[in-house]
């Protein structure tokens, strides 16, 4: 049975004895992208819309429109509100199912206000790229969510083993990525652009020292071949935010460095856009990777920082993407490993199970026996939570309770502050020999964090 055939048997069975209603919710430009996108690759009998959350961190109204370029769902189903006049919504009108498609400490809080609507919608959230590896704060900060969806066949194993090793039970369920999905070719296709592409990254690498190397190696691939554009593709425009905080731009750099040669140019069009016109694309660890290789787009996984968790760059071990300064230099660009794309995001789009387990827990919701998940349990109660709503909102939080939380959290975070730093003060230091317990891959590959 194919995954629509099931779908549409899970509707004619209970869930869809009306249009299945599920709303999308989140606030910076990865997240808008991410839930839009896959929102647009619903089944066509579901009601999608999308709703963009006030924050601190919320999207322009330009890099909103690059968020949504192509996903799918129309400009009239996205609307901007604040976390208030969301929950109005809701309480008014309650959805079958909710999407939160948002950091961590805000899907926390989202899921939080959803878990008590009534009737309660089921919860659905995720991670809108590469989630390798797995983490156990993600799981903790969507632990009220239903369902968890991942997107390939190795994260559903690595957050199994995750949520298994610390005795969580979330629900998981596969989509393909929604970018990869709506890029996808043939495999004979081949890219006939000329541009050498490089997907910027707000914290990879994360050293002034790193991004001084890759903004040298940008001037030295656009120098090397002046006749053909190095393309600089950024996540947003200056003063725009992004979901991590970028405190070196890399323009800035090669400014430092000189300034850029005339064919070293930037870009904040959609990377689908961007991706048009290129030879190939360069990037450390950025989800566009897998974009260009279902675009048929040729790829370097850029590996002179080594190979390490914080540089989310472990997924490509494998894959024959691995490229140096000098594969850049030179364009020597690289296609995957096949027996890697089916492991890694690329699987075939059948074994997606997202829209039916979607369904499936609608199906309970209706009947009345979906359980409610219970959240994390943590310290500081009411308190705690109007301190993290605050945080998560920032200045669009006018609630009474988080002005307050603020008065109490601030004071109290630095007491705590002040003693962990106290007591790293006298713990005993490291031995040497400690130190120096490296294996040889550490050593071969030293990570952005040692050097």
């Amino acid at each position: 049975m194919t995954a629509v055939t099931a779908v549409t048997a899970v509707t004619a069975q209970g869930a869809g004895r009306h249009t299945l209603r599920i709303v999308g919710v989140g606030d910076t430009d990865s997240y808008v992208k991410w839930g839009a996108a896959l929102l647009g690759c619903a089944p066509a009998q579901w009601s999608s819309r999308f709703v963009v959350l006030e924050t601190p961190l919320a999207v322009s109204a330009e890099q909103q429109g690059a968020a949504l370029a192509g996903s799918g769902l129309p400009a009239l189903a996205v609307s901007r509100l604040t976390l208030d006049e969301f929950q109005e919504q809701l309480t008014a009108d309650p959805p079958d199912a909710v999407l939160v498609a948002a950091r961590g400490p805000l899907a926390r809080v989202i899921a939080r206000l959803v878990a008590h609507i009534e009737p309660r919608p089921v919860i659905v959230t995720g991670l809108p790229g590469i989630s390798i590896p797995a983490t156990r704060k993600a799981l903790l900060f969507r632990a009220q969510c239903d369902l968890f969806v991942l997107h390939s066949h190795r994260e559903i194993a690595s957050f199994t083993h995750v949520a298994t090793s610390q005795r969580f039970e979330p629900r998981f369920a596969l989509a393909s990525l929604p970018f990869a999905v709506r890029a996808r070719v043939d495999d004979t296709t081949s890219s006939r652009g000329t541009d050498l592409v490089f997907a910027a990254q707000a914290i990879v690498p994360l050293e002034r020292e790193d991004r001084l190397e890759v903004a040298a190696l940008l001037i030295r691939a656009a120098k090397a071949n002046p006749a053909r554009r190095v393309v600089l593709k950024l996540r947003a425009a200056q003063g725009e935010h992004q979901t991590h905080s970028e405190s070196m731009p890399l323009t800035d750099l090669i400014d430092e460095l000189g300034g850029p040669p005339e064919n070293l140019v930037t870009s904040t069009e959609p990377m689908r856009r961007a991706l048009a016109t290129a030879e190939g694309l360069v990037t450390i660890s950025s989800t566009s990777a897998i974009e260009a290789i279902a675009l048929g787009v040729p790829v370097i996984a850029l590996d002179s920082f080594g190979v390490a968790p914080e540089l989310i760059n472990e997924v490509f071990e494998e894959s024959g993407l691995y490229g140096s300064d000098d594969d850049v230099v030179h364009r020597r660009f690289h296609q995957p490993n096949k027996l890697w794309t089916r492991e890694n995001y690329l699987h075939d789009a059948r074994d997606d199970d997202w829209g039916i387990r979607v369904l499936e827990l609608v199906a309970l919701r209706h009947q009345g026996v979906l359980e409610p998940r219970a959240p994390l349990r943590r310290r500081g109660g009411v308190i705690r939570d109007a301190w993290e709503r605050k945080l998560a909102l920032g200045r669009f939080d006018k609630s009474v309770a988080g002005s307050l939380a603020m008065v109490i959290g601030v004071p109290l975070r630095a007491v705590v502050r002040a003693g962990q730093r106290a007591r790293r003060a006298m713990a005993p230091p490291v031995s040497a020999e400690s130190q120096n317990c490296e294996t040889p891959d550490a050593k071969s590959r030293p990570s952005a964090a040692s050097r």
